[in-house]
């Protein structure tokens, strides 16, 4: 397998935001990192999946205090929370970072039959779910997460605070259990994870929960979102969040 130039490719978004992407990982798995700006704090809202350090990748946007929070447990979104000294989870999961036993495998090969199906609606699934390696001395059959503790459980309705901008967390089960995201009122603006991007949404997971997702849909078709951010694939606005979420509803709750 190749040696990527560089692991991380990076795009820099109006107020402040910038998004990190890992173009090496096959597209279902390749996470949004997002990067956010705030007057007094920095937030840094999810991690990827670990394979090449993050805080060195964004040592340059590093200059002020950088909270880390991670939407929700699964592996391409936690990878490298351990690297960050502030960590926040919800705290449903949070507790599972600390010895972490979750799903998690770089093989092609390890995917169950119904999982498999739906990454190849994105690309092909070959022996591995990299196309290069970070570095010579990386072993994608030996990867793992690196469990941490979380320095702070979230619970719904607690606000961030990054000085000037002001994040509401969300309750958003379904994908998974602690799965949240985060939403600014005054802008409009919605960090959504997993629990809802512009793609095929998993809800059928081992801790996935249908009826919850419902719940969660239907609270977000009713937020007066301007821009969501997701844990995967473009953003978007209000009108693709309907269609997305009308979809959704109509497969499961019709």
């Amino acid at each position: 397998m190749q040696i990527a130039q560089r692991w991380y490719e990076r795009k820099t978004l109006a107020d402040g935001l910038t998004l990190l992407l890992e173009p090496h990982v096959h597209p279902f798995l390749r996470c949004n990192i997002w990067h956010l700006r705030g007057r007094d704090r920095d937030l840094l809202i999810d991690t990827g999946l670990g394979v090449s350090s993050l805080r060195a990748e964004i040592h340059d946007l590093i200059d002020k205090p950088l909270t880390a929070l991670a939407t929700h447990i699964h592996y391409d979104h936690v990878g490298c929370l351990h690297e960050f000294d502030e960590r926040l989870m919800h705290r449903i999961e949070s507790d599972r970072m600390a010895d972490y036993r979750e799903f998690a495998t770089l093989s092609g090969a390890d995917f169950p039959p119904a999982e498999r199906a739906l990454f190849e609606q994105a690309a092909p699934i070959g022996e591995w779910l990299i196309d290069a390696l970070p570095d010579a001395e990386f072993d994608p059959a030996a990867y793992t997460v690196a469990p941490t503790t979380v320095t702070r459980a979230l619970d719904a309705g607690e606000i961030l605070d990054l000085g000037d901008r002001h994040f509401e967390v969300l309750h958003l089960p379904g994908h998974s259990p602690g799965s949240m995201g985060l939403w600014e009122a005054a802008s409009g603006t919605l960090f959504s994870g997993d629990a809802i991007y512009d793609g095929v949404l998993l809800d059928e997971l081992p801790d996935s929960h249908i009826a919850d997702y419902i719940q969660t849909m239907k609270r977000l078709r009713e937020l007066p979102v301007v821009a969501v951010h997701g844990g995967h694939e473009p953003s978007f606005g209000r009108a693709r969040l309907i269609e997305l979420v009308d979809d959704y509803l109509a497969l499961r709750d019709g």
